[in-house]
């Protein structure tokens, strides 16, 4: 047990790394070529938008999680690293369906008809949604896209309650690395996870993990599923 704990250490210590290299990198991207005129406009909007949204957390983009995911949540230490056991543990499903395609759409308004859901793989749109917690989910489409790139996305019924909407909420911002945090309504689950691994070449396979509750032992199901499944897309992008 100590073993995997000091390999999932290690893997949290490169993700981190990796992130940090990633973000400084884009940090880079976004500051070449900006000059003072243009600082201030970017200035000037940020200002007009915190004003008209009154600095609030309600809205639809990545971070602004509003009452959707709460802060202030928590979660059990975990125990049970391996994917297999710990979904046992917590009752609840894995699923894995053949990779269906990987060709892009180029409008939101093309909508693709996915074989599970939430979605895993198939046909998507040609930009993926950002990284991070959302109120407002982005399209299956973009999110399909996302998956495509190693992320894991965690789906959320927003009638499950408060408090374990934020203990879900705190178990991604502890290791938010390549994850993506979203509210879905219409799944037949309370709580899920999805990947799409880049096995068997070309399309893949689709990865659930389902529940149809939330407990202790969920937490451990979603670490070892995300530590099981993230990074491994068709086409991986840090």
């Amino acid at each position: 047990m100590s073993h995997r704990r000091d390999q999932k250490e290690a893997l949290r210590r490169e993700r981190e790394a990796r992130e940090q290299q990633a973000r400084a990198a884009e940090q880079r991207k976004k500051t070449v070529g900006y000059g003072a005129a243009a600082a201030i406009a970017i200035i000037a909007v940020a200002v007009g938008i915190l004003l008209l949204t009154g600095g609030n957390d309600a809205g639809s983009g990545p971070g602004n999680a509003g009452n959707v995911f709460p802060d202030g949540g928590s979660f059990p230490e975990q125990t049970v690293f391996e994917v297999g056991p710990a979904a046992k543990a917590a009752g609840c499903q894995l699923q894995t369906k053949k990779g269906t395609a990987r060709e892009h759409t180029t409008s939101l308004t093309d909508r693709v008809k996915y074989n599970t859901n939430p979605p895993t793989t198939g046909r998507h749109y040609e930009i993926p949604a950002q990284d991070g917690i959302y109120g407002e989910a982005p399209q299956d489409e973009q999110l399909v896209h996302n998956m495509e790139h190693g992320r894991v996305i965690i789906w959320v019924k927003p009638s499950l309650p408060a408090k374990q909407r934020a203990d879900i909420r705190a178990l991604v911002e502890d290791d938010s690395y390549q994850m993506v945090l979203v509210p879905r309504r219409n799944m037949p689950y309370v709580v899920a996870a999805t990947a799409w691994d880049a096995d068997p070449a070309p399309n893949g396979t689709g990865e659930l993990l389902l529940c149809n509750d939330v407990n202790d032992k969920t937490f451990d199901a979603l670490q070892a599923f995300r530590d099981e499944h993230r990074s491994q897309g068709p086409e991986p992008i840090p």
